[in-house]
């Protein structure tokens, strides 16, 4: 049932391309599992369809056969962790969205218009992690704006998988705005309207996660609305109903409060854009996190402070009961002017010209913690100010609101760093109702707090405004910035003009600048550093290249890694260091050529791991160059790159047997190295950069010995080579395969690295079969047959013989490991063979020196042939893999043949190849996997349709090289007659029949050599009375020997 409803899911259409691919998976590991368990043939697949095995190289249906039974073998032991096993593992993190909607606020007691504020809260770190989302109801419970009815719903965006193992909570709080009480009338005019705390309501991710994961479309969540008993511990609400400290608030009497629905997105944003229309179509309030998201793309340009109004502590001033305290803030600029529009309470309604902050009732050492978001304009930033001003509140007849002091700050410190992310603790000043602050220029002359006042400490004591020292007010603030920083050493570096002089000590302090600011000013600081290259480029150059090494290796980082695409739009788009590649070059070669003498390696090292941006910027450097000046000093260029390959291969050829640093610093530029061949391939042509590269991977040392670790470089930078774009132009194959081969050669004579370099050969195999058209494939394959059968066959009898001997010793090597590599090399063998042209065997023969070498090879490939037979190398259920392999058994042993009759028969006889070849010949007819009698019809109908009756075949071969014997056919009587009988139970008629003259053929000579035909007579007896006393036999082979 649950196929079906999946298959109808796919068929339906309706599935984004990431669900489809989520079905299909699910699809296909259920078949998988299924057909295993019902013992039928595992299916090949690749991105979860059905592969053609006639279309890819044996290599590759071997890793298909794998990667499906892992995906069936941890489907059924992890569940659904396997999202990642096809395809390749996504490195940029996928962020989840959580679409919050306010269906209804049923109540029935409030009778005043309310704000209701969602955010997230994480309940682990204590704060709220994401910008606050408001609704205003009118007092009947509808949206305040008639054009939002149906439409109250927020996206709160950008949260990281590390978020949604959070332990977060939806918080709603409801302020109303009416009386100072609400239950008392006489309370305060009703002209004068206050916001006043009333109830909140949480509910935990965790209890809906699981839920809204699975479901593609909202779900309805009911959330209880509680009120606060006492207000002084209102700014703590939400976590006293998570921890269920059921004194300190109230349960509504009847079950109403908030019915909201929620639903996860996944994806970036333009993706979900796409895929949710009729979402954005309603009006969504896009609602941020507080700090930036994982990823911040270029372009990206965001300005928000966030502040927190903490608490204060004022005097009682007289009074016998405590203050109602309102705080009203302004955003002022230099000029005085109020900054409309720079206050939003949340995302969803339009940003205020002030804030007014909730009244807390008798209360003169308030807490609100309110976040306010102040999305002020960058360049109004520098020079503008907050000002904060507290009034107390009567509740008397006239209800006015009295102004007793104030409090301020600038947004920007002197040095031109912006307000640090922490608290602050703002001086509280002195003034009556009648103060207008007209004159702002008469405040912002004074200490706004202690810092302030350090720095400034004589002022003058006659001023209009005195400090009230017993009071104190605190706010907090975040900023979140792509374009204002709080870093000294950073703003330093962008605004390097200013400092001249100090370049040079500016340039090596931004090591000391944090990863989390490079990132986000990354840009700004790229262009900064060529700037200050073009200005002095001989007094500078070093500094520069080692300030780009230093960022470039920054993004290297797995926390910054996804920044390098906003690099690599930097590299594009933006930069414009037309002259730079001269610098880059010489830096690098200057770096290289030291590598010899210098003891610390470190800074060569970090260069060689640049190397991939580094030449991203050379090659864009020299095209803005061509471009600009019509393609002027290109044969320089050229020559300088040169000389940088020489110096490349002058590293790559130290002996580094006695210096640890020197093979670190050769693993770095060889890790690096097959990256710049697609920056290369922007300048040169295919052939050229081919040759730089086949002279940079021939200037390794080839012997073995260089030490295991670095022996592992350099195949893993040969492995990067062949899986490179470079590698898939027939042109430069012509050129790296040879070395290459030869690389992996010296390997397999030396039994070293096996797994590295099969996963190389399946690599060049699967190239070769997919250009299989193309007429240099014959060439290349020629190389291959050349470097590579021998040594195949040789790796594969001593890894077959070492895990006979492990399967009796169950020895040090893990089996699993065993059969890998075996199955790895037994694929790459069949790849080879398969691709082998008539061209190829015949030259193949030709090659030999002697008939020893081809006797040597001979019994070598027949031995490896038998082991397949005999070790069963495939699982059981492996059968397309099986069936291709005796396929390919049957091409090559008919290849063979001739040069075995030619060489060894008549007055050659080799007794030794000849055995080996029939004893091949039984093994293979009676192979499980060709027994067709065994299969339902259509299965077996479908196996002669591709590739006939393959038993028959190969016994036509037996036959015809047992006519082939002429004379020496006496040597192989009686021995050959227990496994020809064995052939002959095979209950195929055509098999039964070719094989029954043999057996005349035998007593025939024995009658010529000896007079009679005892031996076959009592030989042919004796075999057949123990086959059929063993019950083996049908009636049609009774019969069949009673003809005989």
């Amino acid at each position: 049932m649950e196929l079906i409803d999946l298959r109808r899911q796919l068929l339906s259409g309706h599935l984004t391309q990431d669900q489809s691919r989520d079905v299909k998976r699910h699809i296909t590991v259920r078949l998988d599992w299924g057909n295993e368990h019902l013992g039928l043939d595992l299916v090949p697949r690749k991105e979860f369809e059905t592969v053609d095995e006639d279309q890819i190289s044996v290599s590759d249906l071997y890793k298909m056969h794998l990667s499906s039974r892992h995906s069936v073998q941890q489907s059924t032991t992890q569940g659904e962790n396997t999202r990642q096993r096809h395809g390749e593992p996504s490195r940029v993190p996928v962020p989840h969205h959580l679409l919050v909607n306010l269906k209804s606020f049923t109540y029935n007691s409030i009778g005043e218009d309310t704000d209701i504020f969602f955010s997230l809260y994480d309940l682990r770190e204590g704060k709220t992690i994401s910008e606050k989302f408001t609704v205003r109801l009118n007092k009947n419970g509808g949206p305040k704006n008639p054009e939002k009815v149906d439409r109250l719903c927020a996206l709160f965006t950008d949260l990281s998988n590390k978020d949604m193992k959070r332990d977060l909570y939806i918080v709603s709080q409801v302020i109303r705005t009416g009386r100072m009480l609400l239950n008392d009338s006489k309370k305060g005019p009703p002209h004068v309207q206050y916001r006043r705390p009333y109830g909140c309501a949480v509910l935990a991710m965790s209890d809906v996660l699981q839920i809204i994961s699975e479901l593609k479309e909202e779900k309805d969540f009911v959330l209880k609305v509680y009120t606060c008993n006492n207000e002084n511990e209102w700014y703590q609400i939400h976590e006293n109903i998570i921890r269920k400290s059921s004194n300190k608030y109230t349960a509504p009497s009847n079950n109403y409060g908030l019915i909201i629905s929620l639903q996860l997105l996944r994806g970036d944003m333009e993706q979900v854009r796409r895929e949710n229309p009729l979402v954005f179509s309603r009006g969504v309030a896009i609602t941020r996190k507080l700090g930036f998201p994982d990823v911040i793309m270029p372009g990206d340009i965001r300005n928000d402070l966030y502040l927190t109004l903490e608490r204060g502590d004022f005097e009682r001033g007289g009074k016998s009961v405590q203050k109602n305290i309102e705080v009203t803030m302004y955003v002022l600029y230099a000029d005085g002017e109020i900054l409309k529009d720079c206050i939003s309470l949340g995302s969803g309604e339009p940003n205020l010209p002030e804030y007014r902050a909730f009244v807390l009732y008798h209360n003169n050492s308030p807490r609100w913690s309110e976040v306010v978001k102040l999305p002020i304009p960058i360049d109004r930033f520098r020079g503008s100010h907050l000002r904060f001003e507290f009034r107390h509140c009567s509740t008397k007849d006239k209800g006015e609101k009295k102004l007793f002091g104030f409090a301020f700050t600038p947004l920007m410190r002197e040095d031109g760093t912006t307000l640090s992310d922490e608290s602050h603790e703002l001086y509280v000043y002195k003034c009556d109702e009648n103060t207008t602050f007209s004159n702002h220029a008469l405040y912002l002359g004074l200490p706004c707090c202690k810092d302030d006042f350090n720095s400034c400490p004589n002022i003058p004591s006659s001023l209009i405004f005195q400090r009230s020292t017993k009071e104190t007010f605190w706010i907090c603030t975040q900023l979140s910035s792509t374009k204002l920083t709080q870093n000294v050493d950073l703003l330093a570096l962008l605004k390097w003009k200013a400092h001249p002089d100090r370049v040079m000590d500016i340039l090596g302090r931004l090591r000391h600048v944090s990863g989390e600011e490079i990132v986000k000013f990354l840009q700004d600081i790229l262009d900064t550093l060529f700037s200050i290259l073009d200005d002095n480029t001989d007094k500078y150059g070093p500094l520069v290249f080692q300030s780009l090494v230093f960022i470039i290796n920054l993004l290297r980082d797995s926390k910054y890694f996804h920044f390098r695409p906003v690099m690599d739009t930097y590299i594009q788009k933006h930069f414009a260091g037309a002259l730079a590649y001269k610098e880059l070059i010489r830096c690098l070669r200057w770096y290289m050529d030291r590598s010899a003498e210098v003891v610390r390696q470190d800074h060569i090292q970090e260069a060689m791991r640049a190397l991939e941006y580094l030449f991203k910027f050379i090659v864009q450097s020299r095209i803005l160059y061509s471009r600009a000046t019509c393609g002027m000093e290109e044969e320089q260029f050229r020559t300088s790159i040169q000389e940088l390959f020489q110096s490349i291969r002058f590293v790559l050829s130290l002996d580094s047997r006695n210096s640890e640093t020197l093979i670190f610093t050769q693993a770095a530029l060889l890790n690096s190295f097959p990256a710049i061949f697609d920056e290369l391939l922007q300048m040169f042509t295919v052939q050229e950069v081919a040759e730089f590269v086949r002279g940079t991977l021939g200037s390794m040392p080839s012997t073995v010995h260089i030490g295991q670790s670095m022996d592992v470089v350099k195949l893993q930078s040969i492995a990067r080579t062949v899986d490179s774009r470079l590698f898939s132009f027939p042109e430069s194959r012509r050129i790296l395969l040879p070395v290459v081969l030869h690389h992996i050669h010296l390997h397999l004579r030396q039994q070293k690295e096996l797994l590295i370099c099969s996963g190389i050969l399946s690599s060049i195999f699967s190239i070769i079969k997919a250009s299989s058209l193309d007429a240099s494939v014959q060439e290349e394959m020629e190389m291959m047959v050349e470097s590579l059968l021998d040594v195949l066959l040789q790796t594969l009898l001593s890894i077959m013989s070492k895990s006979q001997s492990q399967e009796a010793v169950r020895g040090q090597r893990c089996p699993q490991c065993t059969a890998e590599i075996t199955g790895e090399y037994v694929s790459c063998l069949l790849s080879l063979l398969r691709q082998m042209t008539d061209i190829h065997f015949q030259r193949l023969m030709e090659n030999f020196q002697s008939k020893d070498e081809l006797k040597e090879f001979l019994l070598k490939i027949l031995c490896v042939f038998r082991n397949l037979m005999k070790l069963s190398i495939f699982p059981r259920d492996w059968n397309i893999m099986r069936l291709l392999t005796s396929n390919i058994i049957l091409t090559t042993a008919q290849q063979l043949a001739p040069a075995l009759h030619k060489n060894f028969a008549e007055t050659d006889f080799d007794f030794k190849v000849w055995n080996s070849y029939f004893s091949l010949a039984v093994l293979y007819i009676n192979q499980p996997s060709l027994q067709l009698e065994n299969l339902s019809p259509a299965k077996r109908k479908k196996i002669l349709d591709k590739y006939g009756d393959m038993r028959v075949m190969m016994t036509y071969e037996l036959f015809n090289m047992w006519q082939n014997l002429g004379e020496n056919k006496i040597h192989f009587i009686p021995g050959m007659i227990g496994p020809f009988l064995g052939v002959t139970l095979v209950p195929q008629l055509e098999v039964r029949n070719i094989m029954i003259p043999i057996f005349h053929d035998m007593m025939d000579w024995e009658q010529r050599k000896n007079g009679n035909f005892k031996q076959v007579e009592a030989e042919l007896i004796d075999k057949l009375d123990s086959l059929v006393s063993e019950g083996k036999g049908d009636e049609n082979y009774r019969e069949l020997f009673g003809l005989l």
